[in-house]
């Protein structure tokens, strides 16, 4: 059966765009409906706690049924009809419910979309980056579009706009055909608790966890920390767009460097460049061309790092476990580490300031590189390019 490259680039390229009107603004919307630096981040926290169940409770459905797309559509539909609360009311109660609810069934998605592509690709998981660039095409658009579009209107519109392309999104799927892995899921390979017992897989999903600790302060507060140091919305579009623009790149380039490195290397590279990152969002911030760097740096602190992430996980859990893989290093890395992230920053961005928050960052990364060093991609040192 044929790879369905467009329709699956079509997929991520709607997702992206839905994070890329998220993610830069969200917490400047939050801010400008008078809510305070440590009630934002623990929305976000909310939000990002929700795929530490979200995605494992669905994992298990997606591996049991067989039928991933046909829960990711059901669990995009019912995200953009719950993210439409956020139109009714704006106190803080109101806000922290409707986050659980709608990121309960937005967090489900992208992981078991994922799986689904892997299956597609099946023998070539390398192909992968080809196809998760058009994601990284679709955040620019959104980020670039929308910073313009703020310096114009009004941000009391981006639930709105947040919300027509969860639609879109929703479409996307519908138009996506459904992937079976090859075999049978329930008799060949090593069970499950085979695979999570591996002190390799335990070492990187350690090390996944911290990255995104390290993150959370970008997520939550880059573009209020950029407000801060008299940049506007649109120079605040531009910069998070050229971090995702270098990052299309690595994708293109990432076949090739999967041919040329093991992914231990690649991994331990990305984390070290991202202490580099973060030190230079810390001290770097008031000079252009630094700040251009350390969002260049975001080829290798997100871009390297998931592409490996997704080899990886191809290889630990193959296609009978992989819904659940795809659903752990989410629940682990970008749940319980970006819910720590979002906490630790919104609680000490005030208290410590933003410089300091970005270097407890660094540091963090510094943690991970060394368990990274030690312990993962250790015990079989996979060649998957």
């Amino acid at each position: 059966m044929p790879v369905p490259y467009w329709r699956l680039s079509g997929f991520y390229f709607c997702y992206f765009a839905t994070l890329g009107a998220f993610l830069p603004f969200w917490s400047l919307y939050l801010k400008q409906a008078g809510f305070a630096a440590e009630q934002i981040g623990e929305l976000t926290a909310l939000m990002v706690a929700t795929k530490i169940v979200a995605p494992n409770y669905w994992g298990w459905l997606a591996d049991k049924t067989g039928r991933n797309l046909r829960l990711v559509r059901l669990t995009l539909l019912l995200a953009a009809l719950s993210f439409a609360g956020f139109l009714l009311r704006n106190d803080y109660l109101w806000f922290a419910l409707v986050t659980v609810v709608f990121s309960f069934f937005w967090n489900a998605t992208l992981p078991q979309f994922e799986a689904a592509t892997l299956f597609h690709l099946q023998s070539e998981p390398q192909r992968y980056s080809q196809i998760r660039l058009w994601g990284s095409i679709g955040f620019i658009a959104a980020v670039l579009g929308i910073g313009r579009f703020l310096d114009y209107f009004s941000i009391a519109n981006l639930p709105l706009i947040i919300g027509g392309l969860m639609l879109s999104n929703w479409l996307a799927a519908l138009l996506t055909p459904e992937a079976l892995p090859r075999g049978d899921r329930g008799q060949s390979g090593p069970g499950i608790w085979q695979i999570l017992l591996r002190g390799e897989l335990l070492a990187f999903l350690l090390v996944y966890l911290l990255l995104q600790v390290a993150h959370g302060p970008y997520y939550v507060f880059y573009s209020v920390y950029l407000k801060q140091h008299g940049y506007t919305a649109t120079e605040t579009g531009l910069l998070w767009a050229t971090g995702v623009a270098a990052e299309i790149v690595l994708f293109l380039a990432m076949r090739r460097l999967l041919s040329w490195c093991r992914p231990r290397s690649l991994l331990l590279w990305a984390i070290a460049l991202s202490v580099v990152r973060w030190w230079l969002i810390a001290d770097g911030v008031d000079s252009l061309a630094l700040t251009i760097a350390a969002q260049l740096l975001h080829a290798a602190t997100f871009g390297v790092a998931h592409v490996v992430a997704m080899q990886l996980l191809y290889h630990y859990f193959g296609e009978r476990h992989q819904s659940k893989g795809q659903a752990l290093y989410s629940s682990a890395s970008f749940g319980v580490g970006g819910m720590a992230g979002s906490l630790y920053s919104g609680y000490f961005w005030d208290l410590l300031g933003g410089r300091e928050v970005y270097l407890v960052a660094a540091l963090v990364c510094g943690v991970a590189w060394l368990i990274a060093f030690v312990g993962v991609a250790r015990e079989s040192q996979p060649r998957l390019g």
